[in-house]
């Protein structure tokens, strides 16, 4: 979109236009403003606007000298472009802007203010003195279209009792399958909204992650009772409050229940008069049912997948399930123990995070593999799953 006015304009990135799209689409309900001062005191106070939870102020407060130049010089009424990657994607209907306290805008995202933190520093980096409020639009089709999607999948299935999780699935390991499997049980339907989230030096893009966990919701579940949905976990899901902004986003985008593991950083549980309580227990005001799960882990003793909490063994006889430990793994080019992560699944993403690693894998592969004395062409998945096949031989150990 190439602006044909002589508007001036405020420069920002693509999170923070996908962050402005989640309110334009109801997704931040009732939220679909950026907030004034007296609205951003409130909130900051109450942790509520227009009598509906949301967790801290909605502003915009983009970094950089020329942004704060535009912003703190705005008269009412006037338009200003918002530009991204060198073209404009939209446009605010300014009202006024005002200073903010960056200290305390910090505090509010993660809760505290820890300059050791790098995801701290990154958001100062893009936080400047001046937010800008008022009414705006922008050109972001993700998130409408993800909507959208919902809403038919909803509507051609049926369904009643609509569950989310919020997933990053890197790597899909079967405690997450455990976990989807326990959902539908209790669920017509589930929508997992997988992270776009990618760190760079887990090598582990969004399209490898979707392909991975729709091979195996499509191989291992019911897939006409699971749909995989793109999530933009934008900057705003990176503190302590990001337990609070899944729970709405899943509420507005149409599901009626939250499934979230008890381990999960945002959720901070705690005991109220004996009663185990969680940070979400203050929004139980949302339409949604909030289902705090226990961790799964392997035991040796019960020789299988269990839940942490209704296990008897003790937590020295338990395997677990750790997918910062997982991706060291897939980092070194190692296939994680079946225990872990399915063979066929494991071999799939490995073959993805190092493509091409070996020179001449037919050859490796016939020196080593049955085969039918005839050439022929095999992949590096095929070849980690036969020989994760001859990992779990036991004759011979």
């Amino acid at each position: 979109m190439v602006s044909t006015t002589k508007n001036r304009k405020i420069v920002i990135d693509s999170q923070a236009l996908a962050t402005l799209s989640f309110a334009e689409q109801g997704i931040f309900k009732p939220v679909d403003r950026l907030m004034n001062k007296d609205e951003a005191i409130e909130v900051d106070n109450t942790g509520c606007y227009k009598g509906k939870p949301f967790p801290f102020p909605f502003i915009l407060a983009p970094s950089g000298e020329k942004n704060q130049e535009v912003i703190s010089s705005i008269e009412k009424g006037e338009k200003i472009d918002i530009e991204v990657d060198g073209k404009i994607r939209g446009e605010i209907e300014a009202e006024g802007f005002f200073e903010i306290d960056r200290r305390r805008r910090i505090e509010q995202i993660f809760g505290n203010y820890d300059t050791q933190n790098p995801a701290t520093r990154d958001f100062l980096k893009r936080l400047g003195k001046f937010s800008i409020y008022g009414k705006y639009h922008v050109n972001y089709e993700d998130i409408k279209n993800t909507k959208t999607l919902i809403k038919e999948t909803i509507e051609s299935t049926g369904a009643k009792s609509i569950a989310a999780i919020m997933m990053d699935a890197r790597p899909f390991h079967r405690a997450h399958e455990r976990l989807l499997r326990i959902t539908l049980e209790r669920s017509d339907l589930v929508i997992v909204f997988l992270s776009k989230h990618e760190a760079r030096k887990d090598k582990v893009s969004y399209d490898t992650k979707y392909e991975i966990l729709k091979y195996a919701i499509d191989n291992y579940l019911p897939k006409n009772r699971v749909l995989v949905v793109p999530f933009e976990s934008t900057f705003l899901f990176a503190g302590y409050n990001d337990a609070i902004l899944d729970c709405i986003c899943a509420n507005n985008f149409g599901c009626n229940k939250f499934i979230i593991g008890k381990n999960h950083t945002g959720i901070g549980m705690y005991y109220d008069k004996n009663e185990m309580k969680s940070i979400l227990s203050k929004y139980e005001s949302l339409d949604i049912k909030i289902e705090v799960i226990s961790r799964f882990v392997y035991c040796k003793d019960c020789k299988t997948l269990v839940n942490s909490s209704t296990c008897p063994h003790g937590s020295h006889r338990h395997i677990k399930y750790n997918s910062k430990a997982l991706r060291r793994f897939f980092r070194v080019g190692i296939l994680p123990p079946a225990v872990l992560m399915r063979t066929d699944i494991s071999s799939k993403l490995l073959s993805k995070c190092m493509p091409d690693r070996f020179e001449n894998i037919n050859k490796i592969y016939d020196d080593i593999f049955p085969n039918s004395g005839l050439l022929e062409n095999h992949s590096e998945e095929e070849f980690y799953i036969n020989l994760m096949k001859l990992h779990q031989t036991t004759s011979l150990t």
